[in-house]
C-alpha cells in the first residue's frame, strides 16, 4: 500500500497572554502526532481527540488506499508561541505529556501569581487616582468586561486594579517567578506519564527560539572598501536538536528553561533575562546545570569569549524575529525520508488580520503611537511575504527538478542498458559487483556529458571543499566569519599542494577526472552518497510493489542515516583542537578527517545492504532500482546545477498551511473577536482571569482540532475525496471529544461550553 509522511514545520508567533490560547492548539497537534504513532505501532489510541484523529487515518487509508503518518519533526517560535514550542518539542522528543502543562497554565499564567512581591501596591488604596486612567486607555477591552457575568467582572477588575497600582517604571512582572514555574512545568512533564518518542528513529527533531540581544554583539562583515567593517547584531536563534535518537535528550532542562525565559522577556512586564537570574533559581531549587559552560559557549559565543555571558541581557524574541521562518527552513537540509513526503509549514498566528491600515479616516498618529509603534508594534507585525517567497522559490525549484528527472529517465535507462546490456539486470548484484558498476557508469557519464561535465565537476568540488569547512568550522566552535575564512583558505591551500589547483579551482577536464581528483572525492564526498541514495528513495516510492520493498526500504535508510550522522560536527570531538590550532598545513587536519569519516568503511557496508535487498526484489522492481543507482550520475549532472550545488533533501515541494482563530469557521464562523478573551488590554487579557484562560485554552483546542483535520485531509491526491458529510462529521466527533474531556476541568465558564454543546449538534 502506497506510503505517505504528513510532516510539519511549526512557525510560532508570539502572543503574550494568548500563550494559553497556543497551548491549546499546540495540544492538539501533539495528540494528532500520538494518534499516528499508535496507528503505525499498532496500539489503542488514547482518550478524547485521540481516538477521533485515529479513525481520521483509518478513513483516509480506506478513501485513498494510503497509509499516512503525521510528524512534527521541525519547531521554530518567538515569545509565547516559544515557550509553546519548547514544551510541544520536549514532548515529542521525550514521549512526555502535555497534559500536566494544562493546568499550569490555567493556575499560573495569572497576574497574581506572575507580579513580583515587590511590585505590590503597598495598600488596596495605592494609586487608586490611576485607575480612571487605565479604564479610559483600555477602550473597547473595557466594555468588553462591563458584558461579562458579575463573578468574572468582578475578577477582571479586581486584577487589572492590582497590575495598574504595580510599582511604576519597572516590570511589574518577576523574572525569577517565571522561572520557576518554567521550571515547575517541566517538572511536571516529567513526573507524569511518559510514551515513546514521537518520531521514528533516526528522524531528528529541530528546535529553534529566537531571542533579541539587547546590548548586540559585534559581528564582522566583508566588503570590498573597506575590507571589514564592524555591525551590531541584536538577534539570536538558540537552536536545539536531538539527532533522531531516542537515547539522546534535545536539551537539559536548564537549557530549554534558559530559552523560554529569554525568548518571552516581553520589554516592560517581565525584567530582561540574565544567566545570572538563571543561576540563583537553580541555586535555590538545588538543581545541577553540568552543561552550562557548553551551553553558553554555544549560545553567546562572542560574550563567552570575552567572559560576559553571564552579564549578556535578553529580551523578547519577537521584538526583531516574531515569525521566525529562516531557521526552520534551514532545518530542512539533511533530514531522512522512507517515504513520500508532504512537508508541511504550519504557522500559528493568534491574532491575525491587518493591523496597519493605509489611509485610514484616523488621521495622523500622535506622538507617542508614532514612537510605540515604531518601537513594539512594527517590527513583530510585519508580513511574511518573504519568507514564504522563500518558500515558494524553493519549491519551484524541486518542481524543475523533478520534472528534469522524470524526463531524464528515458535517456539515461537507455543509456545504461547500452552500458551493460539489458539482460545485465537478471544477473545477481553483489557488493564487488556494485563497486564495478557504478564506477563504469560513472566514467560513462562523465565522457557522455563532453564539455559540460567540467563546470559540473567544477561545482561539485567547490561544494566538497565548503561542506568540509562548514564541518571543520563547527567542529572548532569558534564563531566568526574570519576564523570561517582561515579554515577555508587553508583547506583551499592543502588542496592545492595535493594536485589539483590553487584556490579551490578544479583542472580542465573533459570527459576525465584527474586521479587526485578522483581520490579526493572518493574520500570527502559525502554529499554525492547522500544525494544517490535519496534519489534511490524517491525511486522506491514510485515502484508499484508490496511488502517484499521494506528491505530495500531498510537498506537505503540505515546507509543514509550513516552518512549522515558522519557528517555531525558533534561526532567528530577529537578533532576540535586541531581546527582551532589551525594556523597554516590543514594536510594533517584533512588526514584527520578523512579517518574520522571513514567513507571507505560506509561504501563497504552500504553496498553489502543494497546488493542484499537488490537480490531479494523481483525482476522489475529490481531492474528499476539498479537504473537508478547506476544511471545517478547521469541525473547528478543535469540537476547540481540546477539546485546551485546545495542538493535538496525532501524531493517533494512545500505547502504552507495556517492555523488561527480566523482560518477555523466551523463554529461561530471563527474569527478572535467573536472567540478570544486573551486579545483584550493589548493581548494581556488573559492574565486578569481564569475564566478568560479557560475560554481561550478551550478555543485553541477547537481551532487546533478543526485545522488539524483540514491539514490530514488535505494530503488526498487530487483525484481523491471523502464522501459528502464526512469530514463535518469528523469535526463534530472531535469537537465533543474535546468538550466531554474539558468539561470536569474548566469550572468557570460551564455557560461557554453548554452554549458550544447546542451549537455544534
Amino acid at each position: 500500500m502506497r506510503e505517505k509522511e504528513l510532516r510539519l514545520a511549526l512557525v510560532c508567533y508570539g502572543g503574550i497572554s494568548l500563550a494559553v490560547y497556543m497551548h491549546g492548539i499546540t495540544k492538539e497537534v501533539w495528540r494528532v502526532v500520538r494518534a499516528s504513532r499508535a496507528c503505525h505501532d499498532g496500539t489503542p489510541p488514547g482518550d478524547g481527540s485521540e481516538g477521533v484523529y485515529a479513525a481520521l487515518i483509518a478513513a483516509i487509508e480506506e478513501t485513498a488506499g494510503m497509509k499516512l503518518r503525521v510528524l512534527a519533526d521541525i519547531v521554530a517560535g518567538a515569545s509565547a508561541g516559544g515557550i509553546n514550542g519548547i514544551f510541544l518539542a520536549q514532548a515529542i522528543a521525550t514521549g512526555q505529556s502535555l497534559e500536566p502543562l494544562t493546568d499550569l497554565w490555567l493556575r499560573s499564567a495569572d497576574v497574581e501569581a506572575l507580579i513580583d512581591p515587590a511590585a505590590a501596591p503597598a495598600s488596596r488604596f495605592s494609586k487608586m487616582w490611576a485607575l480612571p486612567l487605565a479604564w479610559m486607555a483600555a477602550g473597547r477591552s473595557a466594555d468588553k468586561v462591563a458584558e461579562l457575568d458579575e463573578t468574572t467582572r468582578d475578577e477582571v477588575r479586581a486584577k487589572l486594579s492590582h497590575f495598574v497600582r504595580s510599582r511604576w517604571f519597572e516590570p511589574p512582572f518577576g523574572g525569577a517567578i517565571f522561572t520557576n514555574l518554567l521550571l515547575d512545568a517541566f517538572d511536571a512533564m516529567a513526573a507524569g506519564p511518559t510514551g515513546p518518542r514521537l518520531l521514528p528513529e533516526g528522524q531528528p527533531l529541530d528546535l529553534f527560539v529566537t531571542v533579541t540581544d539587547f546590548s548586540g554583539h559585534p559581528e564582522r562583515l566583508s566588503l570590498n572598501s573597506p575590507p571589514e567593517v564592524l555591525e551590531t547584531e541584536h538577534r539570536l536563534v538558540i537552536g536545539f536538536t536531538d539527532h533522531g535518537a531516542a537515547d539522546r535528550p534535545l536539551a537539559d532542562v536548564p537549557d530549554l528553561a534558559f530559552a523560554a525565559r529569554a525568548t518571552s522577556s516581553f520589554p516592560g512586564a517581565f525584567p530582561p533575562f540574565t544567566v545570572a537570574e538563571l543561576d540563583r533559581v537553580l541555586v535555590d531549587r538545588g538543581v545541577d546545570w553540568p552543561g552550562r559552560s557548553a551551553f553558553l559557549r554555544r549560545t553567546l559565543p562572542r560574550q563567552f569569549a570575552v567572559n560576559r555571558a553571564e552579564t549578556a541581557v535578553l529580551i523578547d524574541g519577537s521584538v526583531l524575529a516574531n515569525a521566525p521562518f529562516r531557521p526552520a527552513i534551514d532545518a530542512l537540509k539533511e533530514r531522512p525520508a522512507r517515504r513520500e513526503v508532504d512537508r508541511r509549514f504550519v504557522y500559528i498566528d493568534p491574532s491575525p488580520g491587518i493591523k496597519i491600515r493605509l489611509g485610514s479616516a484616523g488621521g495622523d498618529p500622535g506622538f507617542f503611537q508614532t514612537i510605540l509603534g515604531a518601537l513594539s508594534d512594527l517590527p513583530r507585525q510585519q508580513p511574511i511575504r518573504d519568507n514564504l517567497d522563500a518558500i515558494a522559490a524553493r519549491s519551484a525549484r524541486i518542481d524543475r527538478m523533478r520534472g528534469i528527472v522524470t524526463a531524464l529517465r528515458p535517456a539515461v535507462e537507455a543509456e545504461i542498458e547500452a552500458l551493460f546490456g539489458h539482460t545485465f539486470f537478471l544477473d545477481s548484484p553483489t557488493p564487488a559487483r556494485l563497486v564495478a558498476w557504478r564506477r563504469r557508469a560513472q566514467a560513462a557519464a562523465a565522457t557522455r556529458a563532453g564539455y559540460g561535465y567540467a563546470a559540473y565537476g567544477h561545482l561539485k568540488l567547490t561544494g566538497v571543499v565548503e561542506t568540509i569547512t562548514a564541518l571543520l568550522y563547527q567542529v572548532g566552535g569558534e564563531p566568526g566569519q574570519q576564523r570561517w575564512r582561515r579554515i577555508r583558505a587553508s583547506i583551499e591551500a592543502a588542496i592545492a599542494a595535493r594536485g589539483f589547483g590553487a584556490d579551490g579551482e578544479v583542472p580542465t577536464f573533459i570527459g576525465k577526472e584527474s586521479a587526485a581528483t578522483i581520490d579526493f572525492l572518493r574520500t570527502y564526498d559525502i554529499g554525492f552518497r547522500i544525494r544517490r541514495l535519496r534519489l534511490m528513495a524517491r525511486r522506491l516510492t514510485e515502484v508499484e510493489a508490496g511488502t517484499e520493498l521494506e528491505p530495500m526500504r531498510d537498506a537505503i535508510y540505515d546507509s543514509l542515516a550513516l552518512y549522515l550522522e558522519a557528517q555531525r560536527a558533534d561526532d567528530h570531538p577529537q578533532l576540535r583542537q586541531m581546527v582551532r590550532s589551525l594556523r597554516g598545513d590543514a594536510g594533517p587536519l584533512l588526514d584527520a578527517l578523512a579517518e574520522a569519516l571513514d567513507l571507505t568503511r560506509l561504501d563497504a557496508e552500504t553496498d553489502t545492504r543494497l546488493a542484499t535487498a537488490l537480490v531479494a526484489l523481483d525482476r522489475t522492481p529490481r531492474r528499476a532500482l539498479l537504473l537508478t543507482y547506476l544511471g545517478f550520475p547521469y541525473y547528478d549532472t543535469a540537476t547540481l546545477p540546477l539546485l546551485q550545488g546545495e542538493g535538496l533533501d525532501e524531493f517533494d515541494p512545500i505547502k504552507v498551511d495556517r492555523i488561527s482563530p480566523d482560518d477555523a469557521t466551523a463554529i461561530r464562523g471563527g474569527g478572535a473577536e467573536a472567540t478570544l478573551k486573551g486579545i483584550q488590554f493589548n493581548s494581556f487579557g488573559a492574565f486578569f482571569s481564569r475564566a478568560y484562560r479557560e475560554n481561550d485554552y478551550l478555543w485553541g483546542r477547537l481551532h487546533g482540532a478543526e485545522r488539524m483535520i483540514d491539514i490530514c485531509v488535505s494530503t488526498l491526491p487530487p483525484q481523491v475525496r471523502m464522501r459528502a458529510g464526512r469530514v463535518a462529521a469528523i469535526k463534530r466527533d472531535v469537537f465533543r471529544a474535546i468538550l466531554d474531556e474539558e468539561a470536569p476541568r474548566l469550572t468557570a465558564i460551564p455557560g461557554l461550553i453548554a452554549s458550544l454543546r447546542r451549537e455544534i449538534g
